[in-house]
């Protein structure tokens, strides 16, 4: 996730943003830029790669000119996590305008950038990055008259998407500051004051914070601030005293970021979501002729292979096209055949996943058509596929795959939609509405943390679990399993509930809990059945259920209620409590949550 940082004072500013990116680092980027003003210019210098390359080339290009002795000094700086445009220096963050006097720095997406590319161009506008945030800069240059301000204000109104930018220029002793579905925040220092996108930043410079909220404005100088609404009314303000530590703040009051990221869930899946359905349509940029695919092949690994058999049936309901699902560390091995008209699907968070790749490699060289869903933009699956899909989650620091995987089915569903609906084939409003809300529905299984951290506690010292599901919850038994183990260490195994009784059923005792996804689904009676096994021998009963009855109520020994969906969006919601089991039994273990051992976040050996 992206980074802002931005400074108004009298003091020696290069060390200053320099700092202040730096704590920003936990947040994940893959280049650094800063742009300062010395009272005639504005200068701007970017790095590819760590932040310690840019604080190397300020150190070495910029100190001399801005150590302090101008009366006003301000600037703006970013940690860049791609999302339009490959990791480079041109990419980065701050743009300029066509004169090189005014300089942006954005956090979020700005949807309809292609429209307004496009427009600004015809009027003469020379562009030079390939991203979205470059037509801020060019949008207020066509409005300013020496006023930053109004130019601001007018630019934000045609500006579709999420955004959180800062905004100087060259002439202005000030700093704008607007957001809309991204984070900004203003430090209030003595004769100088901050804005940044997460309160990290500044924490060491002051303790005074100031949110900026949905759809406002802020004009920072270094004696004051303001604050304005859309419609240009002052706001009045609270200063917040924090009295938090750094690591708390990274963290965002979160114990581990594996914690953090599952509650992040809800803004994640808005992210996938994000221009993706509109007006009853799906929005997607991608170059299918539907007709011509005559089978789906989608390989992964972990984590990401559990979203891919969830997308099987997501995919073949939906589209009436056969899929198959194999483990990418396996699809090379087995000389696989690829026909014409086959389309070749890898999904991985890092986009670095080294089986994975292979297998992409593996089926290009066949002549498939690719399409890769990851995270990290710019990355070696992103660039090698011919097709893509960003899940744009948010950068995932806990090597425990949460967030991702709830976005990746998001995807995989809006692409089964994409795909129904170039077929001709008419889409079930019901199910695109569905989609929309499932933020909601997932802030309500978070509002249960409490009571699932209970059950955690009385589950904690189990040596065993088995996780049981049908139907397209399968997957989520499986993933559920794979959580527990991958964090607390628990031996945890996910069947189909119907095989337990074809070996695992041996295993269950008075010492053995078992989790059941069961919603009340056509499935339901057969899962009622299996519980009735389990109980027979006295095995532990945990039920994921979206409707409590009495048949379920006297089986169980635990039940975790979520809200009711249909059985395409279930997975997303019945994973949750599965995560915040895991966690919860892990963290009461005194286990580090966020570095597993023998594990890595991004996994780059076969």
């Amino acid at each position: 996730m992206c980074g802002i940082f931005g400074y108004i004072g009298n003091k020696n500013i290069i060390p200053l943003l320099v700092d202040g990116l730096k704590k920003l680092e936990y947040r994940g980027y893959d280049s650094a830029g800063i742009c300062v003003s010395d009272g005639k210019k504005l200068t701007v210098l970017k790095r590819k790669g760590k932040i310690e390359e840019l604080e190397k080339a300020a150190r070495f290009n910029l100190a001399s000119a801005f150590s302090g002795k101008t009366k006003m000094n301000f600037g703006i700086a970013h940690t860049r996590w791609a999302t339009h445009g490959e990791p480079n220096e041109t990419n980065s963050h701050p743009h300029l305008d066509c004169k090189g006097e005014i300089a942006v720095v954005h956090n979020g997406i700005i949807e309809n950038y292609q429209t307004l590319k496009v427009l600004l161009q015809k009027e003469g506008h020379k562009f030079v990055s390939r991203t979205d945030s470059e037509v801020v800069a060019h949008l207020v240059e066509k409005f300013y008259d020496g006023d930053l301000e109004k130019a601001v204000a007018k630019t934000l109104p045609l500006l579709e998407g999420a955004y959180g930018l800062a905004i100087v220029h060259k002439n202005e002793n000030k700093i704008i500051a607007a957001r809309k579905g991204s984070p900004l925040v203003i430090g209030a220092g003595k004769g100088e004051n901050f804005v940044s996108s997460d309160i990290s930043a500044m924490l060491n410079r002051t303790r005074k914070i100031i949110y900026l909220g949905e759809n406002e404005l802020a004009v920072i100088t270094d004696k004051n601030w303001t604050i304005k609404n859309i419609n240009g009314k002052s706001m009045d303000k609270k200063i917040h005293s924090i009295n938090w530590d750094l690591e708390e703040i990274e963290k965002g009051g979160f114990k581990h970021f594996m914690l953090k990221e599952i509650f992040q869930q809800p803004e994640a899946v808005n992210n996938t979501l994000r221009g993706r359905i509109r007006k009853n349509k799906i929005r997607l940029t991608l170059n299918i002729k539907p007709e011509k695919i005559k089978r789906i092949i989608i390989t992964s690994c972990g984590t990401s292979w559990h979203s891919a058999l969830i997308g099987k049936f997501v995919l073949e309901r939906e589209t009436g096209i056969p899929v198959e699902v194999d483990y990418a560390s396996e699809f090379r091995y087995r000389d696989p055949i690829i026909k014409k008209g086959d389309l070749f699907i890898t999904i991985s968070q890092s986009g670095e996943t080294a089986d994975t790749l292979a297998a992409l490699a593996e089926a290009k060289s066949k002549g498939a058509e690719t399409l890769g869903i990851v995270n990290v933009v710019g990355s070696t699956i992103a660039r090698e596929s011919g097709l893509g899909i960003y899940l744009h989650a948010g950068s995932e620091i806990g090597v425990a795959s949460t967030k991702a995987f709830s976005c990746q089915i998001v995807a995989l569903f809006i692409l089964a939609l994409y795909i129904k609906q170039e077929k001709k084939m008419s889409l079930d409003k019901k199910i695109l509405e569905e989609l929309e809300i499932i933020p909601e529905k997932i802030k309500e299984v978070l509002s249960q943390a409490d009571e699932i951290k209970k059950i955690a506690r009385k589950l904690k010292d189990s040596k065993n679990f088995i996780y049981l599901g049908r139907g397209v919850n399968f997957p989520v038994a499986l993933e559920g399993a794979l959580k527990l183990k991958e964090i607390s260490y628990i031996h945890a195994e996910g069947y189909p509930a119907a095989e337990m009784k074809h070996g695992p059923i041996a295993l269950i005792d008075e010492n053995m809990p078992v989790v059941f996804i069961s919603p009340k689904d056509k499935t339901y009676e057969k899962i009622l059945s299996n519980m009735e096994e389990i109980k027979a021998r006295k095995g532990i009963i945990i039920a994921i259920t979206n409707e409590e009855d009495d048949k379920i109520s006297k089986l169980s020994d635990f039940i975790i209620k979520v809200p009711k969906s249909s059985d395409n969006i279930s997975p997303i919601i019945n994973t949750i409590p599965l995560q915040l089991l895991a966690y919860y039994i892990a963290d009461y273990k005194g286990i580090d949550v966020d570095k597993p051992r023998n594990l890595a976040k991004s996994v780059t050996v076969e």
